[in-house]
């Protein structure tokens, strides 16, 4: 896990249930940004869904705090009819005011440290069509599209697959 406390700047640990309110508004800013028609389900208890998927025992929400304030957020756990040696990238978010910054790299790092700590082979996800730059972001560290999941005509999301022993 990264941790840069020293500097004062960016810690990457494990999210607690107190930051539910703080992350669930970090996804709707960062959603906002390719979804032009308004963010699906944007009236739905998001802070309550994020506490959750924070107490849950078989998942793990990982946060980067800079400063003290969440900045980017992670989510993953075994897909509930997946092998043993996958994980699923549930949620992946970075404060769009601090794209660029180097802060979705550094959690993505912490994220496949984690993967290959518990002995994960492969982690599969799921990324909107219309998000372009989370695409990009994607590809650049070596997701490619998953073959177990081809593209559907009309699907809004396109599966990914990486390869955890990889990087």
């Amino acid at each position: 896990m990264i941790d840069e406390s020293a500097s004062g700047r960016l810690v990457i640990r494990t999210a607690v249930p107190a930051e539910a309110e703080a992350v669930a508004a970090l996804m709707l800013r960062a959603r906002a940004t390719y979804y032009p028609d308004g963010v699906p389900d944007a009236d739905a208890d998001w802070t309550a869904r994020w506490r959750e998927a924070i107490a849950r025992a078989e998942g793990q929400v990982l946060c980067a705090a800079d400063q003290g304030r969440v900045v980017a957020v992670a989510s993953f756990r075994t897909p509930p009819d997946g092998p043993a040696d996958t994980v699923a990238l549930l949620q992946f978010h970075v404060d769009p005011g601090h794209w660029g910054s180097g802060i979705g790299m550094a959690l993505h790092a912490a994220c496949v440290e984690h993967w290959r700590t518990e002995g994960r082979r492969t982690a599969v996800l799921e990324v909107h069509t219309g998000n372009e730059r989370a695409r990009r972001f994607y590809a650049r560290r070596g997701w490619t599209p998953d073959p177990l999941r081809p593209a559907v005509e009309g699907d809004h999301h396109l599966g990914l697959r990486y390869t955890v022993t990889g990087e």
